[in-house]
């Protein structure tokens, strides 16, 4: 059924909680969670980084966990998904050159779907296009792309998590309960205790 479906688009050295924790807390909620990568097929592997914050000047950067690709990025398309997820690290720095990527952004935001990004993943949104005039969070390295093309930078806590129509950011994976929170309520999801 495609009413259950979310898009995910990662790349070598995604970063690695923001990567296993959506994919894995979606699906568990009933989602289906494709999770592609241009040039590779499913059952292929991404190798993820893990991110951390040890008090230097910017984040550290140790190997991940290799992640298993479940769909293939040829042929997908917006029309078959409620949502699109892009996790951060270092792949949304060559993501957001492969105009296909690109493509398949600007098609699920011209059909107002959800978007959830994390971290470095507005870079590729900003490389679409799609930010001017919205509110939106990353990882504040990324402040000057997202305020270049038109959009205004929330500044939040590294836990918080914003949400502007269907478009919901945050600035790194602390923000997971909050970023996966408001993006189940931009779905209408319902979950019961």
């Amino acid at each position: 059924m495609t009413a259950k479906r979310i898009l995910m688009i990662v790349g070598d050295f995604a970063e690695d909680y923001e990567t296993m924790v959506p994919f894995q807390a979606l699906s568990m909620v009933g989602y289906q969670v494709d999770a592609v990568s241009p040039g590779k097929r499913p059952g292929d592997k991404v190798a993820t980084a893990i991110h951390d914050f040890e008090g230097h000047q910017t984040y550290t950067e140790k190997r991940g966990h290799d992640f298993t690709l479940n769909a293939d990025f040829e042929g997908v398309k917006a029309d078959d998904y409620v949502a699109l997820v892009i996790p951060g690290g270092r792949a949304p720095e060559f993501l957001r050159l492969d105009a296909r990527v690109l493509a398949l952004v600007r098609a699920f935001a011209a059909q107002d779907k959800a978007i959830a990004a994390v971290c470095h993943g507005p870079q590729i949104l900003a490389a679409a296009g799609v930010l001017s005039g919205r509110k939106v969070s990353a990882y504040p390295a990324c402040r000057p792309e997202v305020t270049l093309v038109g959009a205004e930078y929330a500044d939040i806590p590294v836990d918080g998590a914003v949400t502007d129509g269907k478009l919901v950011t945050a600035p790194a994976w602390p923000a997971h309960p909050a970023w996966l929170a408001q993006l189940l309520t931009v779905l209408g999801a319902e979950i019961r205790i």
